[in-house]
């Protein structure tokens, strides 16, 4: 990565590398004469000859930054070369880098007039300026060296396109992904809270209305006492068993199928009474009534109902000052529907608090809807639409 960055930052080091290579090749092989001669009697290399290589040492340094007029630089090289005139036709190579970079970096359209512009250079060079009429077969060939330099700078320029977009691609899917990982994250975490403040906050109500029964009849009613201490105990017993169960999905992944998943054991609606047995023996009355046609729900939907149901006595119990308290769960064709009513005083301090949001939040989570406040008729309600899926 850094590397790639250096090269990024630096390009112009590697062009006129590049460049110096190029010009060094070109100026041996003219010295040396090797390749076809330029002229009946050339002219001797020297000051001019190393100020045009060092032209081209400066146009292939800057090719990426001005393409266009890099290109027109390395083409009037060969036209000056062969006007002066120096050894060696191999001069005219130094347009076909011209000619590739700009397909390469203005894509094929600016790529075909480069290839347009350079084979006419490359012909006004070898059949205009040194009048070559003998090498008829020169001139078809420049024409092909330009096409494929051309077409090779337009197909490295897709290339590299399609490279940058797909790993523009990856790093969006890699956020994406990390985004929705850090989302299941914390939707997981306000799961587990909320299932825990739940457990909790029923248990330990209800153990410290127990605990306040057990004090006020020890002495006089003794075995209403134990009773009390029972409760407490079985309560205690089945919290310690839905917190171990909550804490046990921190110590382990959990995979998208098992998110849904209830992470209590004791979230069905059978288990009602669980929950209001601690309540009578705090001296409420308690009704519990289940209309309509009983049948299996989904998981969530039991446990969202039971929950609910939970917090709202668990309100009742903490701060409504209630006589009786009534819950009524209604199975209908397309929702369950849940009300916890009670006959305390309209109130109250758990409307600050994080119980009623947190049974917005469970109902919500199931597209359903939940209302909670005093009732015209005295006393508060909580009340629960949940929409139950068609099983067909």
């Amino acid at each position: 990565m850094r590397g790639a960055v250096r090269e990024g930052a630096r390009p112009w080091i590697a062009d006129a590398t590049l460049g110096v290579f190029l010009a060094a090749a070109l100026f041996a092989a003219a010295a040396a004469g090797v390749g076809p001669a330029a002229a009946a009697h050339p002219r001797p290399l020297d000051a001019g000859a190393v100020l045009l290589a060092a032209t081209i040492v400066a146009a292939v340094a800057v090719r990426r930054r001005v393409p266009i007029a890099a290109l027109v630089v390395l083409n009037a090289v060969p036209v000056v070369w062969f006007l002066a005139p120096y050894p060696g036709r191999l001069v005219t190579i130094a347009p076909l880098v011209g000619c590739y970079t700009l397909a390469a970096h203005r894509g094929w359209r600016w790529g075909l007039a480069g290839v347009v512009f350079t084979a006419l250079a490359q012909i006004v060079a070898v059949r205009v300026v040194l009048a070559d009429t003998e090498t008829v077969g020169v001139v078809p060939d420049m024409v092909l060296l330009a096409v494929t330099a051309g077409s090779s700078g337009a197909a490295a320029g897709y290339y590299r396109a399609v490279l940058a977009a797909t790993r523009a691609q990856l790093a969006r899917e890699t956020r994406t992904r990390e985004e929705r990982a850090h989302r299941v994250a914390v939707e997981e975490r306000l799961r587990i809270a909320r299932e825990l403040h739940d457990v909790f906050g029923h248990t330990m109500a209800t153990i410290s209305v127990q605990a306040g029964v057990g004090l006020h009849v020890v002495d006089r009613r003794p075995g209403q006492a134990r009773e009390a201490l029972a409760t407490i105990k079985a309560i205690c017993d089945d919290g310690l068993v839905d917190v171990k169960t909550i804490l046990g999905v921190l110590r382990s992944d959990t995979s998208p199928d098992e998110r849904d998943r209830p992470l209590a054991p004791g979230g069905r609606l059978d288990r009602l009474g669980d929950l209001l047995d601690p309540v009578k023996v705090a001296g409420l009355r308690v009704e519990l009534d289940v209309d309509g046609e009983q049948r299996k729900l989904p998981a969530p939907i039991e446990l969202a109902a039971y929950r609910i149901v939970q917090e709202a006595l668990t309100n009742v119990l903490r701060h409504a000052e209630a006589r009786a308290v009534r819950v009524t769960v209604t199975f209908e064709p397309a929702c369950l529907s849940v009300r916890v009513r009670d006959d305390g005083a309209t109130r109250r301090t758990a409307e600050a608090g994080h119980g009623i949001d947190g049974m917005r939040e469970r109902a919500r989570a199931l597209s359903g809807l939940l209302t909670a406040g005093p009732h015209p008729d005295g006393g508060f309600e909580v009340r629960a639409e949940l929409p139950v899926p068609d099983p067909r």
